[in-house]
C-alpha cells in the first residue's frame, strides 16, 4: 500500500520549503551575517542530512559554520553542533579523514570551553569512534567508545539513555571485529538500560533487538536470529509510522537470513518489501536503495540467475555513482560484486577491471590489513589465471 502523502520523505520536504521561506525572509530583514540566519542554514542541512542529500547538507552546514565563526568567539561551545554535523555528513559520504578533522575541532572546542566530564564531551568521543569503526580501525574505534563511557559513567545516571548508546556502540565494534560474544554482551547491557530508561515501545529497542539479531545471524543462530527480528518489526509497527525507513532495515535483515538458509524465494520476498518501503520514504537516489538492490543482486546470484543478479548490481552502482563520491567504500563493494557477477559468466576481462577498481578504492579508505584488501586481491589473482 503506498502512503507517499504521509511519508517521512514527504514529512521532509514540506519541512524543507518552510525553512527555505523563512531563510528568504531573513535574508531580506536582517544583516548578511546575522546569527539567526545561521540557524536557518543550519535547519536546511538537517532536512537535507535525514533525506540522505548529503552534499547539499555540507553546502549548507558550511553556510552556518562562516555566519557563526563571524559571530562568535572562536571557541564557544555553540559552534561544535556545526562541526560535528559536518562531520556526520563526511561521515556518511565516506569521506573519513575530513570527519575525524572536523569531530577534532569540535572536541578541542569542547576541552576548552567544558569541564573534563561533561556529557558533550562523550558525544564526540563517540562520533570519533563512529568513524574509526567505519574505517576498519576497530581497536581505535573501541578506546573512543571507552572513553566516551567512562567520561557518561561520571556524569550520569547508571540508567541514562546515553549509556546504552554507548554500550550499543562498543557492542557494534565487536561484531564488525567478529567477537560475536562481547557484542552480544555489550548489546544486552544497552537493552537492560534501555528497559529501565525508556517507554515499552521505544523505537530504540527496536534497534536493540536488530542488532542482537544481527549477531545472532552471523553466529548461525537463525532461530533466534529470525525471533529478535520479529520482536525489533513487532516494536516498529507500534512506535512508527507505516513506511518509516527502519522497517525497510528490518525486511532487509530477515531477508539476510532467508538468504543465508537457501531459502531464496522468502529471501526475494523480504527483500522486495524493503525496496517497496524505500521507495516511498527515502529519496530515489538515496544510498540505502543501493544497499537492498545489492542484497537482491546476491540472491539472484545465489539462485544461478546471473542477467537478473547483473540488472539489481547495476542499478545499486548507478545509485551510488551520484550519491556518494567517488571513492566511497560501499562503491568498492559493489563493484567486486559486478566482478564475481562478470567472472561467473565468464567476461574475465571485465570481471578484472571491477575488481581492480574495488582494490584502488579500498587501498586509499581502509588500513592496509584490511580483509577487504586481501579479499579482493585474491580475485585478482584468481580472474588473471583464467585469462
Amino acid at each position: 500500500m503506498v502512503l507517499q502523502n504521509s511519508s517521512i520523505f514527504s514529512e521532509h520536504s514540506k519541512a524543507l520549503s518552510s525553512y527555505g521561506r523563512a531563510l528568504e525572509i531573513q535574508k531580506t530583514a536582517l544583516p548578511l551575517n546575522h546569527p539567526n540566519m545561521a540557524a536557518s542554514y543550519n535547519n536546511i542541512g538537517n532536512m537535507y542530512y535525514s533525506m540522505g542529500e548529503y552534499s547539499k547538507a555540507l553546502s549548507y552546514y558550511e553556510k552556518d559554520l562562516e555566519i557563526s565563526l563571524k559571530a562568535l568567539p572562536p571557541n564557544h561551545p555553540d559552534l561544535t553542533a556545526t562541526y560535528n554535523n559536518i562531520g556526520n555528513v563526511h561521515s556518511n559520504m565516506g569521506e573519513y579523514s575530513k570527519a575525524l578533522s572536523s569531530y577534532g575541532r569540535a572536541l578541542e572546542i569542547q576541552k576548552t570551553a567544558l569541564p573534563p566530564n561533561h556529557p558533550n564531551l562523550a558525544a564526540s568521543y563517540n562520533n570519533i569512534g563512529n568513524v574509526y569503526d567505519n574505517m576498519g580501525e576497530h581497536l581505535k574505534a573501541l578506546s573512543y567508545y571507552e572513553r566516551a563511557l567512562e567520561i557518561q559513567k561520571i556524569a550520569l545516571s547508571p540508567h541514562h539513555p546515553d549509556l546504552a548508546a554507548s554500550y550499543h556502540n562498543i557492542g557494534n565494534v565487536y561484531y564488525n571485529m567478529g567477537v560475536y560474544s562481547k557484542a552480544l554482551s555489550s548489546y544486552e547491557r544497552s537493552l537492560e538500560i534501555r528497559k529501565i530508561a525508556l517507554p515499552p515501545n521505544h523505537s530504540d529497542f527496536a534497534q536493540s533487538y536488530n542488532n542482537i539479531g544481527n549477531v545472532y545471524s552471523n553466529m548461525g543462530v537463525y532461530s533466534k536470529a529470525v525471533s529478535s527480528y520479529e520482536r525489533s518489526l513487532a516494536i516498529r509497527k507500534t512506535a512508527l509510522p507505516p513506511n518509516h525507513p527502519d522497517f525497510a532495515q528490518s525486511y532487509n535483515n530477515l531477508g539476510n537470513v532467508y538468504s543465508d538458509t537457501d531459502m531464496y524465494s522468502k529471501a526475494l520476498s523480504s527483500y522486495e518489501r524493503s525496496l517497496e518501503i524505500q521507495k516511498i520514504a527515502l529519496p530515489p537516489n538515496h544510498p540505502d536503495l543501493a544497499a537492498t538492490y545489492n542484497n537482491i543482486g546476491l540472491v539472484y546470484s545465489n539462485m544461478g540467475e546471473y542477467s537478473k543478479a547483473l540488472s539489481s548490481y547495476e542499478r545499486a552502482l548507478e545509485i551510488q555513482e551520484i550519491a556518494l563520491p567517488p571513492k566511497h567504500p560501499n562503491l568498492a563493494t559493489s563493484y567486486n560484486s559486478m566482478g564475481l557477477i562478470h567472472e561467473k559468466i565468464r567476461e574475465y576481462s571485465k570481471a578484472l577491471s571491477y575488481f581492480k577498481q574495488a582494490q584502488e578504492i579500498w587501498q586509499k579508505s581502509l588500513p592496509p590489513n584490511h580483509w577487504y584488501i586481501a579479499h579482493v586481491s585474491k580475485n585478482i589473482d584468481r580472474v588473471k589465471k583464467k585469462l
